[in-house]
């Protein structure tokens, strides 16, 4: 049994722990936050045996496997490297970091202890993509893809109302682009790997975050254009254009209605059966890369290559 403790009290690691209690090898052993009755209060919400508030001891815990690493986005290196020293596996919520030099320490510390390393993005090992990269062929020559995560956050109420919740604030590594454009930025990479070039802008706000944004990328033959918003909700699906059909997608963080059109020919309606909770996949991959008999080398090479296109967007 590969037991976890959790680093965060958001409603992300709420999430976290229901699919790892749908993933029969897998428990959540301890909830750790800094403040001790905050970590207890956690550990009872999400089923936790026990909590903890001191990290030093966390890491010294011989019943912790694995740390999951939900903090806010810039201290996650700090975290993942500490835990990774202490021989801990470290899965590490999306983004995994804000610096691609960070992550090609933390890659390097986790070979150096033979760990696993893997960032929580849950759509790279969602279903509903696999399903989206094998249907490529079926649209001809690739022309377009445009792909888009836009939703209006709660806490941009917060914003308007002159505060600064953390996924809004620039110096704990909030805005648009690192929490919902990161799933844009994953499928591409998914689907048709880096870029030749790329070019973005974006929408400040008062917090110094980014709002909204889009990215357009350049490959031979086609383009990508990536939009991504907190600050709006248009829902509109993703689309792939080729010289001979379109593909429209549901959501690109989970897809799960994937609608094909031929030239010619009338569209076909294909349903994904995803699981219950879409975090449930990445706790599989974790799991059988902890297990072995697989490596991270491509999983964490699509990670630097996303954190590439961050910084080159930012």
């Amino acid at each position: 049994m590969l037991t976890f403790a959790t680093v965060g009290t958001s409603q992300i690691t709420e999430v976290f722990a229901d699919a790892v209690s749908r993933v029969p090898e897998v428990r959540i052993g301890t909830a750790y936050s800094r403040h001790a009755v905050r970590a207890a209060a956690f550990a009872e919400k999400i089923g936790a045996p026990a909590s903890a508030s001191d990290w030093a001891g966390l890491l010294a815990n011989a019943a912790v496997d694995a740390i999951y690493v939900a903090s806010p986005n810039r201290v996650h290196a700090s975290q993942a490297a500490q835990a990774l020293a202490a021989g801990k596996h470290v899965l590490v919520e999306k983004p995994a970091v804000t610096e691609v030099a960070d992550w090609d320490e933390l890659v390097a510390l986790s070979k150096r202890h033979g760990v696993v390393l893997l960032e929580a993005i849950r759509n790279r090992f969602d279903p509903g993509l696999a399903k989206v990269r094998e249907l490529l062929p079926e649209v001809g020559t690739l022309r377009r893809l445009t792909l888009r995560y836009e939703k209006r956050s709660s806490r941009y109420d917060q914003v308007l109302a002159g505060e600064t919740p953390n996924i809004f604030n620039p110096e704990l590594g909030g805005g648009a682009l690192r929490d919902l454009g990161i799933y844009c930025i994953s499928a591409l990479i998914a689907l048709v790997g880096e870029p030749e070039s790329v070019v973005a802008a974006s929408v400040p706000l008062r917090t110094g975050a980014d709002g909204l944004g889009t990215l357009l990328a350049s490959y031979p033959g086609f383009l990508a254009d990536l939009h991504y918003s907190k600050i709006t909700s248009p829902d509109q699906p993703s689309v792939i254009q080729g010289e001979d059909g379109t593909l429209v997608i549901d959501a690109i963080d989970a897809p799960r209605t994937l609608t094909l059109t031929r030239s010619g020919a009338a569209s076909s309606t294909i349903t994904i059966a995803g699981p219950a909770n879409p975090m449930e996949s990445e706790v599989h991959r974790f799991a059988a890369l902890v297990a072995g008999g697989d490596t991270a080398d491509a999983d964490q090479a699509a990670t630097r290559a996303a954190l590439g296109l961050i910084a080159t967007a930012s």
